[in-house]
């Protein structure tokens, strides 16, 4: 069965707000399985409009994934993050 990976692409403007909002995203992780591959870190955009913060996470499936995404426990993170930045999130299938 293929791995799942929601992967977002991100501007922060508000550091404090962002990191309270990605301690609250843990419970969400942790009940779909979650793992963070990619978290911030050194990047360059090699080609198009893009963003300077990447994140990748790594699910069993993608139903997982999906799961994560659209579960309440993430919807109560997300309240958090408002005002903080913006963000394009994709949940995708792995090969």
């Amino acid at each position: 069965m293929p791995k799942g990976y929601v992967i977002a692409h991100a501007e922060v403007t508000d550091p404090d707000k962002w990191a309270q909002y990605v301690a609250k995203t843990k419970a969400a992780l942790d009940r779909y399985g979650g793992k963070p591959i990619v978290r911030g870190g050194r990047s360059e955009i090699a080609e198009g409009a893009g963003r300077p913060r990447h994140v990748i996470l790594e699910f069993p499936s993608y139903e997982n994934a999906h799961g994560y995404a659209f579960s309440p426990e993430y919807a109560e993170a997300r309240k958090l993050r408002e005002g903080a930045g913006t963000i394009d999130i994709v949940v995708v299938e792995g090969v």
